[in-house]
């Protein structure tokens, strides 16, 4: 049995994607990360500003919205469990980077799923090490997933072949 993503959209903005592309992103991070696909489970709540500026402020003592959070779940140590956690995403958040960064706003959405999943998995960037890490494994996932590299972005006229 695959992965199952549950999504719940309870955002008041229209652009949000399909769930089979969730479903895809988080996938395709648990196998390029090595993880364990199968029975896994994730939950995603797609917000407004309002609630993930609450859960911030509540969780990380930042009374502001932000694009995503990621809480993974912690079992007892003899409960076997395969729930990975919940991920909250603030869709209006998310639509604004987009235009800001110039970035598609698929390819924004499937950033912010993997950089929760691999959260979700134990990956971080609390450290430069950690970050160099994680935004490398993003890139890899982003780009199995046809996507290019969110840290690079835009390409630069002088990196091109053209």
């Amino acid at each position: 049995m695959p992965v199952e993503v549950t999504v719940d959209n309870v955002s008041s903005q229209k652009n949000c994607p399909a769930e089979k592309y969730f479903q895809e992103w988080v996938e395709t991070a648990l196998t390029v990360a090595g993880a364990a696909v199968d029975n896994s489970a994730i939950d995603i709540r797609v917000v407004d500003e309002a609630e993930i500026q609450a859960l911030n402020a509540r969780y990380r003592q930042k009374d502001a919205p932000t694009n995503v959070l990621s809480f993974p779940f912690e079992p007892p140590a003899d409960v076997p469990n395969n729930f990975l956690g919940d991920v909250i995403i603030c869709a209006a958040v998310v639509e604004r980077e987009a235009k800001a960064q110039g970035k598609t706003l698929d390819f924004h959405w499937a950033h912010m799923v993997v950089h929760a999943t691999l959260h979700l998995l134990g990956f971080d960037h609390q450290t430069e090490a950690q970050a160099e890490q994680m935004e490398a494994l993003e890139c890899v996932i982003l780009n199995r997933l046809g996507f290019p590299d969110p840290y690079r972005w835009p390409i630069e006229e002088h990196e091109t072949d053209d």
